[in-house]
């Protein structure tokens, strides 16, 4: 069963390039991805294989990103000095699938 990841803005560190605000969210479905006006390519690449494993139920801690249901990432832009725009804490929330 795949289960339902909602992905939450929670922190800003700097500028954010895609423009990302703390609370803005976006919900992985299955295989698709729902809500949210714009998806970052650079944070998705960045949490993609952590998704997947959390999505199909392995817990957080195993994962080394959170506890249980909860769990934490990063975008990987690195932010001033080397480059003008700044990283994104991401909240990952699972709930029971459709």
């Amino acid at each position: 069963m795949l289960h339902d990841v909602r992905i939450e803005v929670e922190e800003v560190r700097g500028k954010c390039a895609a423009g990302y605000r703390e609370g803005d969210s976006f919900t992985l479905r299955g295989f698709y991805i729902e809500g949210g006006s714009r998806i970052c390519l650079h944070a998705l690449v960045g949490m993609a294989s952590l998704l997947s494993a959390f999505s199909h139920g392995i817990p957080a801690d195993q994962l080394g990103i959170g506890e249980g249901d909860v769990g934490w990432v990063q975008c990987p832009d690195p932010g001033p000095p080397k480059t003008c725009g700044g990283t994104v804490v991401f909240r990952l929330m699972r709930t029971e699938g459709e």
